[in-house]
């Protein structure tokens, strides 16, 4: 597909009277593989990635590395890297192009100050919006040098001698948390972070699978990070993403008369937050074949449902942030009124994603009212088909969300800008299609 071409979902429209069936194998964890590829570059030794997913955030962080003279090849979705160790890492020829990846940009930041080299970073138009003083300015608190652009890409790192640091962060982000935790690897002395939060702990877990030296605390929010380990590569089998799995989960609890199992899906318990909403809704998901010796796994089915209205305020939200629009339209076919509040984080993601759901969503006439940060949704009202083409607004998750929301209308839907589902998850229509009868 051309860039910002509409497609038409018709055909993913046709025949659902038996609903979704089937099993399915969903692309490998976005957050792991960025992170497989930057651990792997910093450590001693070959690391070897299995089921990395090959969308394009992804190959953003793989080819920065590549620039950044980590040798790195791969043959479909197997990674093989060739370790240059903390201090290896060199100075790039030209910035680096982060393309529309944010967890790239705020890690690489974290990774780069703590060289002795400079390094300019460049997105797309997209990500050129989106806040990084968030992570500049805690950086600073490190004595690293970056210069952004009033507040946005371009930015431009100034390798520094870093010191060990006594922080609490101000926003609950994981993608924060990790760039300050890789700035802290190359500080003189131990740092202290302090979350605002519990959030997505892939780094911590990570890294100590690495090799490295990190402690998190009962509190499951305090991590001391000890400076200068010796990490070493290793062999990983990249989960299935819950948060593609999401889409399917979802799609599955909508459309009457559906039954999908999902494997090897990824259940860390900071990206479960979907999981147990969905339980909480009346949804219908049982587990099988779980294992727990790595990032725990497991196979999930899910069969449609009836479902109640839930309420999901901040303490809830970093568990559930990239999955909130699914919420959302979970809430849309629930029998009663839902409030999302506490996720003004969604307005700075790829684009605002409270006001693109109210905008789609009033497109099927689904009865939503837009707060600061979240929404109110009524789902006992009937959907009426306002206007039959839908747009991602240039964001992959909008996107797939409108997708499934079209599997619940008659009419045939198109799907504006459909290619930017490919940030990350190029199959996600083939997938899609295999679970529908013909």
């Amino acid at each position: 597909m051309e860039k910002g071409e509409t497609k038409s979902i018709k055909q993913l429209q046709g025949n659902l009277q038996t609903g979704l069936q089937g099993t399915l194998a969903v692309p490998g964890d976005k957050s792991i593989s960025h992170r497989g590829i930057m651990f792997g570059a910093i450590s001693e030794g070959t690391t070897v990635l299995h089921h990395f997913l090959t969308a394009e955030d992804c190959l953003s962080t793989l080819k920065a590395f590549q620039q950044l003279g980590v040798p790195i090849t791969r043959d479909g979705d197997v990674v093989t890297i060739q370790g240059v160790g903390l201090h290896g890492l060199q100075q790039p020829e030209q910035p680096l192009d982060m393309g529309n990846s944010g967890t790239t940009t705020r890690l690489i930041m974290g990774l780069l100050a703590g060289q002795d080299f400079p390094t300019e970073l460049t997105g797309d138009a997209s990500l050129s919006q989106r806040p990084m003083k968030r992570v500049s300015e805690p950086l600073a608190e490190m004595g690293a040098n970056i210069e952004v652009t009033d507040g946005h890409l371009p930015a431009i790192i100034n390798g520094e001698k870093l010191h060990g640091v006594d922080y609490h962060l101000k926003v609950a982000s994981a993608q924060v948390k990790s760039a300050l935790i890789l700035a802290a690897l190359q500080a003189e002395g131990d740092s202290i972070l302090v979350e605002k939060q519990p959030t997505r702990n892939h780094t911590e877990k990570m890294l100590r699978a690495f090799g490295a030296d990190i402690e998190t605390e009962a509190d499951d929010v305090t991590i001391t990070v000890h400076p200068e380990p010796q990490m070493h590569g290793i062999t990983l089998n990249v989960p299935g993403d819950m948060s593609s799995a999401a889409f399917f989960m979802v799609a599955a609890s909508l459309v009457p008369n559906s039954k999908v199992t999902l494997r090897n899906v990824g259940m860390n318990d900071t990206r479960t937050g979907l999981y147990s909403i969905l339980k909480r809704m009346g949804g219908k998901i049982s587990l099988s074949n779980e294992d727990s010796s790595g990032e725990p796994t497991a196979d999930l089915t899910i069969e449609s449902a009836d479902l109640q209205p839930i309420e999901i305020g901040a303490d809830e939200i970093p568990a559930v942030i990239d999955e909130l629009p699914l919420v959302a339209l979970l809430a849309a076919k629930a029998n009663g009124i839902s409030k999302i509040t506490g996720a003004g984080e969604l307005r700075v993601k790829e684009t605002d994603r409270i006001s693109a759901i109210v905008e789609e969503f009033h497109k099927l006439g689904i009865a939503i009212e837009e707060l600061d940060d979240g929404f109110i949704i009524d789902g006992r009202q009937t959907w009426h088909l306002e206007d039959s083409q839908l747009d991602s607004h240039g964001d992959h998750r909008i996107g797939m969300v409108m997708a499934v929301a079209a599997l619940l209308v008659k009419q045939p839907m198109t799907l504006a800008g459909a290619d930017s589902i490919n940030i990350s998850y190029p199959e996600f229509f083939d997938d899609l299609a295999t679970l529908i009868s013909r």
